[in-house]
């Protein structure tokens, strides 16, 4: 039998009718986030300065009805275009990678790729059983994140 972690990995774009820099802000805006994301109830940013490689930050967020709070950190960022954030828990490291391109004037595709790697013995084996329902799960949370931030950037007055 085969014991090696299976990664899951999701990939999630949207269109946004808004500038770049209005969706960029939107997604490290780690104070505001709360109000944007439906999906998080708290926000406690752990580092001082602005958004970069080595934020760190506790996310509460709701998920299958309940509450559960992670640490995140920033491991790479290219603003406004590129930031990579990644967590562990429970044995599985989570890396989150978020691109942001203009496509238009006052359009912008942001491309969410998600990938867990659970650990290996019997809590890989239940992540493998259990992996199908964890993608749609993730697939669903990332989309319904992305539609937040699309909501907040296409409601605020001076877009496109």
């Amino acid at each position: 039998m085969d014991h090696t972690p299976q990664v899951t990995a999701v990939t999630v774009e949207r269109r946004i009718a808004a500038p770049r820099d209005r969706v960029w802000e939107a997604l490290t805006d780690l104070h505001g986030m709360p109000g944007t994301l439906s999906g998080v109830t708290r926000v406690e940013v752990l580092t001082e300065g602005p958004f970069q490689a080595g934020t760190r930050w506790r996310e509460t967020r709701r998920m299958f009805g309940k509450e559960a709070t992670e640490e995140l950190y920033v491991t790479a960022c290219q603003a406004p275009s590129r930031y990579v954030v990644e967590a562990d828990s429970r044995g599985t490291h989570y890396v989150s990678e978020f691109t942001v391109r203009e496509t238009a004037p006052g359009e912008t595709l942001v491309r969410t790729s998600f990938t867990a790697r659970p650990p290996g013995g019997l809590g890989g084996l239940l992540a493998r059983l259990l992996g199908g329902l964890g993608r749609r799960a993730v697939a669903k949370a990332v989309e319904r994140d992305l539609a937040d931030v699309a909501a907040a950037c296409e409601r605020r007055p001076g877009g496109a």
